[in-house]
Formats: C-alpha cells, sequence, structure tokens
C-alpha cells in the first residue's frame, strides 16, 4: 500500500512535468504565430435574450414584465407612445405639464405625496407623456398605487401652474444668451421647420399665451391609457404584478384616439452653406453640420450607419476627435451622430464647440473628415476595434435588466423582426469596408449640408468669409436676416484710449482721480442661503480681493507688479501676467496707451449702445463695455481658455453712486451656476482703510 509520502512525491512530479509540457508548448504555438497577419476575429457571441412577459389590460395598456430576483428593487416605467404633438403658439404647455405631475393627486396633497415618497426612499418622476417609479421591492406595491394615482388623479392646481409657467419664463431668460442653446433651437428650427413639433421652440411669448385650461386641455387630450406601455423589471412575481397593476391601472378610463397630422420635415438644402448666427457674447463657436436623412432602426442600413457614425465621430477614437482635438487642439470633444425616427424625422449631425480664433479651421477639417470617410476605405484594424468595441459596449449593457425590457419595447414600437437582437452582433460584425463607405455616401451628405455656426461675428465671420462656402445670416429665433455691420455705429475719430479716457472722465476726472491714494469697496448677496461678501483693496499698481461666505474667508487675490497669488499660491506666470492688469486705482490706467487694447465695434448692452473695448491675454482676456452716452462702464467679461475649453464670467454693472466725488456701480450682477446673484455696494472708503500689509 502507497503511503502518503509517496503519493505527494508522485502528485509533485506529475504537476512539475504538466506545467512543462504546458510551458514547451506555448513555446511551440508562440514560435508558429505570424505577428504581422491581424488574427481573425472570432465567432459573434451568441445572444440570448430572455423574452418578458406580457398582457394587456382591457384600457389598451400594454404591459411587459422583466422578473429579476438579483436585488431587492423594483422599477416601473410608463411611455404613453404618442406621435409628437405640434404646439404652435402655445409651445411649452407640455413641459408646464410635465413639471405639474407628480406633486400630489386629489386625494393627497403635494407635501403629503412627496414626504411619503422620501419616506419609502423611492424615486418618482414625470414627462408629459412618461412616468418612472423605482424603489425597494417590499414597497413596490404602494410605489406602484402612488404613480398610478398621480398618473391618473393629478393634483394640477392653477398655483402650482402660475408657478411653474413664471419658473419657465425665467429659464427662457437665463438662456437668452447661451450659445448652445441658440445652436440647438435654429438648428432644429432649419432643420424640421418651425412648424413641424421638433422644430418648434418655445419662447417668453409662446409660454405667455399659455393658460391654465390649456394645461388641462393637453392632460385630458394626451395623457391617456390608449397607447401606453408599462414596462416592469425587478423583484417581482408575474402572477402577483399582473393582479396589482390591473388593480391599480385598470381603472384609467380610455380616451378617444387623437389623430395628429405631422408636417413634412424641411428639404435639404440645394448646396452646402453656413447659416451663421451671431452671438457677440460668444466665447467659443458652435458648429454643427447636419442634414435630414432617411432611415430607421428595421432598415438594412441601420448596423453600417451605427458602425460608419463610430469611426466618424462616435467615440473618442474618432475621425473627427483625433483632428479636432487630439491633433489640433481646437476643442475639448469633436462629435457626430445619426438620430434614428420612426416619424420620418432623422438627421446626422457632426461637430463641436471651438475656439473664435479657429472656427473656420475647425469648419474646414470637419468637412475633410467628413469626405475621408466617404472617399477612402477605413483601415481594418480601425473597423475591426471600432466593431469589438461596439460588441463589448452592447454585451455590458445586456447586464442590465432595464435594458433587456427596453430592448423588448425597442421592438414593439419600431415593427422589428423577432430575431433583430439575437442576431445583432452577427450583423455588426459582417459591416465591411465597402458598407462603410457606401452608407456615409448615402447619409452623410456634405454636398447638401447646413453647417450652423454661432459665435461671434466680429471676430470669426472675415475667416469664416474665405473659405468660399456661402453664409447665410439668421437670428437666435432662426429667422433670416442681414450680415451685421459692426462699423455702422462707430464715430470716426473715436478709439480705444477716447473710450477710456471719457470713462476716467466720467467717474469722477482726472482731478479727482489725481487726489486718490486708496480705494476701499465691499459689496453683499445673499445666494443658496448664505451672505457672500466682496471686498476689494487698491493703491497704486496693486488690488487685494477677497470672497467670504457667511464670514468664513473663501479666497483672496492679491495682484501686485511683482506677484499675483490666489490663496497665497502663486498664479501661472501667463495667467498671472494677463491678470495683472487688473492691478491698481483703475483698471483702465492700465489700458491706456496699450497698442494691443482694441477698440472693436459698437453693440447694444441691455438695450443701451456701448463701446466694446478689447484686452486679449495668453489665458485671460478681458472686454469691457462703456456706455457710449454715458461713458459708463455698464459690463465686464473675464474670459479664461484652458486645456481647450473656454469660460466667459459676465458681469453687468449698474446704479452708479457717487461718493467722495467718485463713482461706483451701486449693483455688480453676474450668473453662476445658472443662478443670477446680485451684488450690492455696503462701504465704500476713499484714502482709508488701505495699507501696504493688505498686500502682503
Amino acid at each position: 500500500m502507497m503511503t502518503n509520502k509517496i503519493k505527494s512525491r508522485l502528485y509533485m512530479k506529475t504537476k512539475i512535468s504538466a506545467l512543462i509540457v504546458l510551458f514547451l508548448m506555448a513555446i511551440g504555438v508562440h514560435a508558429q504565430i505570424d505577428r504581422s497577419v491581424m488574427p481573425k476575429p472570432g465567432p459573434s457571441p451568441k445572444i440570448v435574450l430572455e423574452e418578458p412577459s406580457q398582457f394587456e389590460l382591457d384600457n389598451g395598456i400594454k404591459v411587459l414584465v422583466v422578473e429579476n430576483h438579483k436585488l431587492p428593487r423594483v422599477s416601473y416605467s410608463l411611455r404613453i407612445d404618442n406621435k409628437p404633438i405640434p404646439e404652435g403658439d402655445k409651445a411649452g404647455v407640455s413641459s408646464i405639464l410635465a413639471a405639474m405631475l407628480g406633486n400630489g393627486t386629489k386625494s393627497i396633497s403635494k407635501d403629503e405625496f412627496n414626504d411619503e415618497i422620501d419616506f419609502l426612499g423611492a424615486n418618482l418622476s414625470f414627462g408629459s407623456s412618461s412616468a418612472f417609479a423605482s424603489g425597494l421591492s417590499k414597497y413596490g406595491e404602494r410605489i406602484l398605487e402612488l404613480m398610478a394615482d398621480a398618473a391618473i388623479n393629478p393634483l394640477l392646481t392653477k398655483e402650482e401652474f402660475e408657478k411653474e409657467k413664471e419658473k419657465a419664463i425665467e429659464g427662457i431668460k437665463a438662456d437668452e444668451k447661451s450659445v448652445d442653446a441658440a445652436a440647438s433651437r435654429v438648428g432644429s428650427a432649419l432643420s424640421y421647420g418651425k412648424n413641424h413639433p421638433y422644430g418648434e421652440f418655445v419662447t417668453e411669448e409662446t409660454l405667455n399665451n399659455i393658460e391654465f385650461s390649456d394645461v388641462l386641455a393637453y392632460y385630458d387630450k394626451y395623457f391617456t391609457p390608449n397607447n401606453a406601455y408599462l414596462v416592469v423589471v425587478g423583484d417581482v412575481e408575474l402572477s402577483d404584478i399582473e393582479n396589482k397593476i390591473k388593480n391599480y391601472f385598470g381603472s384609467w378610463e380610455k380616451n378617444v384616439d387623437v389623430g395628429i397630422s405631422l408636417p413634412e420635415v424641411m428639404p435639404n438644402v440645394q448646396y452646402t452653406q453656413i447659416n451663421f448666427v451671431d452671438m457677440p457674447n460668444a466665447v467659443q463657436s458652435n458648429i454643427s453640420l447636419m442634414n435630414n436623412v432617411d432611415i430607421k432602426m428595421n432598415d438594412e442600413d441601420y448596423h453600417s450607419v451605427l458602425i460608419a457614425n463610430r469611426i466618424l465621430g462616435g467615440d473618442f477614437n474618432s475621425y473627427l476627435n483625433m483632428n479636432l482635438r487630439e491633433e489640433h487642439g481646437y476643442t475639448y470633444g469633436a462629435r457626430s451622430n445619426v438620430s434614428m425616427n420612426r416619424w420620418g424625422a432623422s438627421r446626422f449631425t457632426a461637430g463641436a464647440a471651438v475656439r473664435n480664433a479657429v472656427t473656420d479651421s475647425a469648419v474646414v477639417e470637419t468637412l475633410k473628415e467628413i469626405k475621408r470617410i466617404k472617399t477612402e476605405p477605413v483601415e481594418s484594424n480601425t473597423l475591426n476595434t471600432v466593431k469589438a468595441s461596439y460588441v463589448g459596449d452592447f454585451v455590458r449593457r445586456l447586464e442590465s435588466p432595464q435594458t433587456i425590457a427596453n430592448y423588448a419595447l425597442q421592438k414593439e414600437l419600431n415593427d422589428l423582426p423577432d430575431d433583430f437582437y439575437t442576431t445583432y452582433l452577427e450583423k455588426i460584425n459582417a459591416v465591411t469596408k465597402e458598407d462603410v463607405q457606401r452608407v456615409a455616401n448615402k447619409y452623410f451628405k456634405t454636398d447638401n449640408a447646413r453647417i450652423v455656426v454661432v459665435g461671434k461675428g466680429s471676430e470669426v465671420l472675415e475667416n469664416l468669409e474665405k473659405t468660399g462656402i456661402p453664409i447665410m445670416y439668421f437670428d437666435k429665433y432662426a429667422n433670416k436676416t442681414e450680415k451685421p455691420n459692426y462699423d455702422a455705429d462707430m464715430p470716426e475719430g473715436v478709439d480705444a484710449n477716447t473710450v477710456l479716457n471719457n470713462y476716467l472722465e466720467a467717474v469722477g476726472g482726472k482731478a479727482k482721480i489725481d487726489e486718490l491714494t486708496s480705494i476701499l469697496v465691499s459689496y453683499e448677496a445673499s445666494a443658496m442661503g448664505s451672505t457672500i461678501l466682496s471686498e476689494e483693496k487698491r493703491l497704486d499698481g496693486k488690488t487685494a480681493q477677497s470672497i467670504s461666505m457667511n464670514g468664513n474667508p473663501m479666497m483672496t487675490v492679491i495682484l501686485t507688479k511683482d506677484k499675483a497669488t490666489m490663496n497665497k499660491n502663486p498664479l501661472p506666470e501667463n495667467m498671472a501676467k494677463d491678470m495683472r492688469t487688473l492691478a491698481g486705482l483703475f483698471p483702465e490706467l492700465n489700458m491706456l496707451n496699450d497698442d494691443n487694447v482694441k477698440l472693436t465695434g459698437v453693440e447694444e448692452v441691455d438695450g443701451e449702445k456701448a463701446y466694446k473695448v478689447e484686452v486679449p491675454g495668453d489665458v485671460v482676456s478681458f472686454v469691457n463695455y462703456y456706455s457710449v452716452e454715458t461713458g459708463l462702464k455698464i459690463k465686464e467679461d473675464q474670459i479664461t481658455s484652458m486645456q481647450g475649453q473656454t469660460q466667459n464670467q459676465e458681469t453687468m454693472l449698474k446704479d452708479y453712486q457717487e461718493y467722495e466725488g467718485i463713482k461706483f456701480p451701486n449693483v455688480r450682477s453676474g450668473s453662476q451656476m445658472g443662478q443670477v446673484i446680485e451684488f450690492k455696494l455696503k462701504e465704500v472708503k476713499i484714502n482709508e482703510g488701505v495699507s501696504e500689509a493688505d498686500f502682503d
């Protein structure tokens, strides 16, 4: 009989021998690999999708249930599948309804309703034709009951309507100077037409047209179970959840089907053109090349278009991003997209937000990369890498039960074949170079493209004209307009020094300014439940500014001829050089007789004509606006450009008051994180309260 020690030795010997054999096999295999040949891709992963259980209520709601018991959670997604609904001169009624839904029911007050949702640790949100709720499965029935009650018996009050309407109007005002908002609005309006649901936009005028009765009518007409889908995902049992859904949603009364007539989308333009929108406050240009296309999810070209778009601009390593971001540093990111729309409103877009100085170059390079994918076969390794990346993303998404439910819903909505998702990856991997080039030529229509550019015309138009691409001009609401004339209001003989001297005269005059040895001013604001104090101390050639919140110091910036620090840390030298423009009793004294300081035009600021004076910098630039009528400064822009991103801090100056012969703005206001913060003058000290120690 073999001893344990002998058995152990034999086992170890066998194990070592096996490792040697494996090692030698590995060497042999390695020796036979030709690394100059791209390995053939393996077979596409087999996709096996569990079909959701389905049933339908008498009122027409179709329910899809995906059971998943890994976590004790459940979610409910309601979607009312209406056609896109035109809102016309009352655009915004659906968004007001969406904001009002989910805030109580006819039997539960708003506060009680929201308190219970919080107590349950649930999430509940509504759109104008949708709702979503989720939480722990032990509270699943109550969450479903609250969601159904809020959908069927919403608490829609006039008081809530007035509040949400006012918020919507404030949102429109806040977006008034947003380049991105203007670009989105104009691009959609020009692509689809202003009378198409995808092309119309909300304005202060359309919001003011909306009455409370319009919101109630919209809800009654369109928020119905007729075309509704309810998707349930999570820790539920089919028979149990079916009974609960019938109990809570079964009473929702079906309405008369509403026939919605959709206008035709706008045809593509006959030739490639730039549609330019002038926004003088823009510190970056928003560029978006676009054309309408005819493609849906059930088209044969669908998978090829997905891969072609991913190569062009669909991920980080795309043609557009490698060119505009990585090679040239024009932008933080360049992208393209093909939207698939079952209602005949699909669209191809490609673009980026770029620095003003390279707007024309970015347009040219965007066209160049689209031409490249249309005329040059994609490299094999690029195609294989993109397909492998897409397959990986697809497989990872399948780990989510919500994805399975969404795929089932997409099959319902888009009339997809039963094997659409089980054969999805086979069709992705079957895309060839020829397919990519073919669909790029079919759908990326650079010969019939609008290139919507929203930017600062005084800085970008001259170079855009040099591209040779015809330019049409539009305002921020997609109305055709004339080319801006930046010299029309410029008086003869006026230059930057004239404007700066007029300002210094307006705030007190040379004699008074010569008497100054120091200035101390402090401003106070209330925001986010806090009191913010801003204090400036100024000597000749020196400035110290501190910000505190509720008495706690937050930031201190010191600028002198020798140093520039923030919270005692030195600023980068190129930034410090730019910021020293602000040091001293009045920054305008530093700008006088500086050849880099330019008067670039006359623009309107809140309805008042103002001279625009630009002070360029390597990192930080300044643009000041001085009233043509009074000479006083009414607006300041501080523009910071770093690491491919540009940020503009805009400050309005109002209601000048005189202190010992010197005028100071009584109000300084600017936007921070989407909120307008208004600082009011609290204290002024002339020739006192400042010492050299304040700049240590």
